[in-house]
């Protein structure tokens, strides 16, 4: 293993992970065993996504025409005003509140007859997993749309 190099704006280290604990004294020890137990990407967003979800999609009352603001907390950059009669507006906004909303704003702003119509074209592979196997129904409008 290499030790630190200094340079001008503080301490650099050029090392490669040890594979023993003896060889590490930066803290740098490759441990396969823990890194195979840990969850993935993948199934931490899927955690994230599981714990939001409602109980039920006829909890979902939110507007199905007009135009919507969406709070800062769900889109924090670029356009936040969006007119769901136009779909690629529409689709955005679904995409924003799916990936971004909790339980309350999945609620508030969305509608299940929105959602179930537009959702085998929505959205990322994690939600999209999550929420079908947790309703039937949009499990079934996907099989249907493929």
């Amino acid at each position: 293993m290499k030790k630190p190099q200094a340079s001008g704006r503080g301490l650099l280290l050029l090392a490669m992970p040890c594979h023993r604990l003896a060889e590490c004294p930066w803290g740098l020890f490759l441990d396969n065993r823990r890194m195979a137990s840990q969850p993935g990407l993948s199934d931490l967003r899927r955690a994230k996504f599981a714990r939001r979800v409602p109980a039920a999609l006829s909890e979902l009352a939110g507007p199905e025409h007009g135009t919507v603001s969406l709070p800062l907390h769900l889109v924090w950059s670029g356009l936040t005003t969006f007119d769901l009669d136009q779909p690629r507006l529409r689709m955005s906004y679904y995409r924003i509140v799916l990936a971004e909303g909790q339980h309350d704003d999945l609620v508030q702003y969305l509608n299940r007859s929105l959602l179930i119509s537009l959702w085998p074209t929505l959205i990322s592979r994690d939600v999209r997993e999550v929420w079908e196997r947790s309703f039937d129904e949009l499990a079934h409008s996907a099989q249907a749309a493929a």
